[in-house]
């Protein structure tokens, strides 16, 4: 597959990750964590891009205080294509910046793909033609174009579309007009939608060109295209991070999902079917690694006894993680802090996390 000259690629990298402690922090979250498959996760996700965008067409968007990190992991790509936002104004402002420095490589015919730099994909070749056909329809069609995944369980955790009719577009990827946009369901609804098989999953990936997004912004958020258009002249310029700083104060934090896909009516999506993970838990997490016959599932150096539907995780070398007589549990072992508790309170790691932050001094711990 031939490198996309109009294609531009936007990678959203400045979580924290907390659900993913003590293994990822502020200082090195998530997406710099390597125990899937021995590089950092956005490593991976610039690598999955090899051969579909060119590294000069790819812009990373992280925190202010991980950009450092970020280069360090990241030396394929120019060191000013990786940008820091000085506080965090969740996912509409990231895609409106994004924009705004696509627009400034190439015009508003050019076409960008918004990406996740933490989410696992099994078949590569397939996720590169998805992308390919994807950022095609979605520039002939005038359309926001979004991969959506079939889902595997009833999640409460993601946001989902329901599916009109097939889309026909000659292309090896599958495409579908969507009904409409559904933010995180209760458990109940989440169920009916998977029984229906007529929702998907919404991955977070999203394809557009330049003149498409302004529009919605346009119609929907104008602040945000304000922005974008003042910053679309300050990417080579020595006073970047003071207006951009200067540009997030004004904003309100809100999410390009409810700030754009929940309002829009031109919306497709594609069927993405690579096999995708946003492994957002250690619980999640646990399919990626050693598995025994009892549904403990270990990464790292560890012994078990009697034990059954465990995820153990050491980080350590030359340290032995020992677990008996336990079931159902979270084990994660790094140098300066150990995590024990039950698979399902995994999940609200975020409300430990916060609580260790308040009665610690040291913020290393966090």
């Amino acid at each position: 597959m031939a490198e996309k000259k109009n294609l531009y690629a936007v990678i959203m990298a400045g979580g924290r990750g907390e659900r993913f402690w003590p293994l990822s922090r502020k200082t090195r979250p998530k997406q710099f964590v390597s125990i899937f498959g021995g590089k950092p996760l956005i490593t991976i996700a610039v690598e999955r891009l090899e051969g579909l965008v060119a590294p000069d067409h790819i812009l990373v968007i992280t925190s202010a205080d991980l950009i450092g990190v970020s280069r360090e992991a990241l030396p394929m790509l120019p060191p000013e294509n990786i940008i820091g936002e000085p506080f965090g104004r969740d996912t509409a402002a990231a895609c409106a910046l994004g924009m705004a420095w696509t627009s400034w490589k190439s015009g508003d015919s050019a076409t960008m793909a918004v990406l996740t730099a933490d989410h696992l994909i099994e078949n590569v070749q397939v996720f590169r033609q998805t992308l390919s056909d994807a950022s095609d329809i979605a520039a002939r069609e005038s359309a926001i174009s979004l991969i959506g995944i079939v889902p595997t369980f009833p999640s409460k955790g993601y946001g989902y579309v329901e599916a009109e009719k097939p889309l026909q577009t000659g292309t090896p990827t599958e495409f579908i007009r969507v009904k409409r946009f559904v933010e995180k369901p209760d458990l109940e609804t989440a169920k009916q939608y998977v029984a229906s098989g007529r929702h998907y999953w919404n991955s977070g990936m999203f394809i557009w060109s330049v003149a498409t997004f302004k529009d919605s912004l346009r119609e929907f958020r104008p602040q945000l295209l304000e922005m974008a258009e003042r910053m679309e002249t300050k990417f080579d310029k020595d006073d970047f991070d003071a207006a951009l700083l200067e540009e997030y104060t004004k904003l309100d934090k809100i999410s390009i999902d409810y700030a754009v896909m929940e309002k829009a009516r031109n919306i497709i999506a594609a069927r993405g079917s690579f096999g995708w993970d946003d492994v957002g838990t250690w619980v999640s997490a646990a399919v990626h690694f050693a598995n025994d016959g009892d549904g403990n599932a270990t990464h790292g150096k560890a012994e078990i006894l009697t034990s059954k539907g465990n995820t153990i995780v050491n980080d350590v070398d030359g340290h032995l993680v020992a677990v008996m007589g336990a079931e159902n549990l979270v084990v994660v072992h790094t140098a300066d802090a150990t995590l024990v508790c039950t698979r399902e309170s995994a999940q609200n790691l975020k409300e430990l996390v916060k609580q260790i932050s308040e009665n610690n001094n040291n913020p290393s711990y966090t």
